[in-house]
């Protein structure tokens, strides 16, 4: 019995193309590989230009009186305010539950729907049973088709959305209204929520995720501001209060885009070249790569390149209005991993740290900036539930398949 087990066992072994080790025989090994490994990427887009191009500044998650539960917030108020505070940008997303999944008819067709200094993008947010999404457009688009389908599988969610050409982006994906769909849908990642800071680490855990399986999701910040400072004390709620804490611009999402144009901005947060800062007066933060160490940077945040095998010089900075006589401590984080502390000081605060991305698979860095807050005056209690946080970039890549 014993003989018979032990020659069944050899049997099993070699119909499924194992063998081993028996008076000095070497075992057969199995040749299977995996198709969906990461490959090696022959060639890749160029890189567009890191100085044809502008710096604008704005708030992709507002809502006005159109949403129910906002109050003292009319749109004529969020322009008037967006302006005075230097925003370029700003899309309004009210709750497309509460007008039947039609702002073309509210939100869009309102006669203060008008800027002529702010690019208003078209957008709502889709609020559903599994959670909550922003849509930007540079465009009117036909947003009851995606208020129809929100109930249904993500392959016809997904459809949907492609034949309507918008851009979907999670909204605080780890709140209690989480983004409970697939992210194969998505071309961004609400990674900062609010004025508050410290609720958005899950956020971030699951943006690191996307980003180590091979998704190039781009992450952006968004007040979520729902209500205004109220005219006259008798128009006061017991939320009037948050307009000091949690207004437009806490944070503000900065995009280099190619024009000043509502298509450029939706197209450079499409490509990841943003980054976030707690409020519109903080300093931008700016991330770049040299790849052949000559001095000149080659890459920005969002860009994606093929590794050479060989050291990458990264450089960080701060732009705008940093404290003077201050330190910034900038976290560098590798393949979702903690890799790096450095201090960085001066007038124009800028520090460069060498790493060598992997020859083979995908490699990502982003950093994060933390020190003194820059005041936001006109939202004065937003600065204590920033903490020490200053801004964020988006990823620079290394050897991502475009066609993930």
């Amino acid at each position: 019995m014993r003989f018979k087990h032990t020659k069944n066992m050899l049997t099993g072994m070699l119909c499924t193309g194992f063998f081993i080790m028996i008076g000095g025989a070497a075992m057969a090994q199995s040749t299977h590989t995996n198709p969906w490994a990461p490959r090696d990427i022959d060639t890749l887009p160029p890189i567009a230009s890191l100085s044809k191009g502008v710096w604008l500044k704005g708030d992709l998650h507002l809502h006005s009186n159109h949403s129910k539960d906002a109050s003292n917030n009319p749109v004529s108020k969020i322009v008037a305010f967006s302006e005075s505070v230097g925003m370029d940008y700003i899309c309004i997303t009210d709750h497309d539950n509460h007008v039947n999944g039609d702002p073309a008819n509210n939100t869009w067709a309102d006669p203060e729907f008008k800027s002529k200094s702010l690019l208003l993008l078209y957008g709502e947010e889709w609020t559903t049973t599994r959670g909550h999404g922003n849509v930007f457009s540079a465009r009117p688009y036909d947003h009851q088709r995606l208020y129809d389908v929100r109930d249904q599988r993500d392959v016809v969610v997904g459809a949907v959305k492609k034949e309507l050409g918008i851009h979907l982006s999670a909204n605080h994906p780890s709140g209690k209204d989480h983004f409970g769909y697939s992210y194969d849908m998505v071309e961004s990642i609400e990674v900062w929520n609010s004025a508050v800071w410290p609720k958005n680490a899950n956020a971030i855990m699951i943006w690191d995720d996307m980003l180590s399986s091979g998704r190039k999701l781009t992450g952006r910040g968004g007040s979520d501001s729902h209500h205004g400072t109220p005219d006259t004390p008798d128009k006061a709620t017991k939320n009037s209060g948050q307009a000091k804490a949690n207004y437009i611009g806490t944070p503000t999402t900065w995009v280099f885009a190619t024009a000043r144009t509502k298509q450029a901005v939706v197209d450079a947060l499409t490509n990841g070249r943003v980054c976030v800062s707690a409020n519109p007066y903080a300093p931008r933060v700016e991330f770049y790569a040299d790849l052949n160490e000559d001095g000149k940077m080659d890459m920005m945040m969002g860009d994606n390149a093929k590794s050479t095998g060989k050291p990458v010089k990264f450089r960080v900075q701060l732009t705008g209005n940093t404290v003077a006589d201050s330190s910034y401590t900038v976290s560098i984080v590798k393949n979702g991993n903690p890799y790096s502390t450095i201090k960085m000081t001066g007038k124009k605060p800028m520090v460069e740290f060498t790493d060598t991305p992997a020859l083979h698979g995908r490699s990502f860095y982003r950093v994060t900036v933390e020190g003194p807050q820059t005041a936001y005056p006109e939202v004065p209690l937003s600065m204590a539930l920033s903490g020490n946080m200053v801004g964020l970039s988006n990823p620079i890549y290394f050897n991502f398949d475009p066609n993930f």
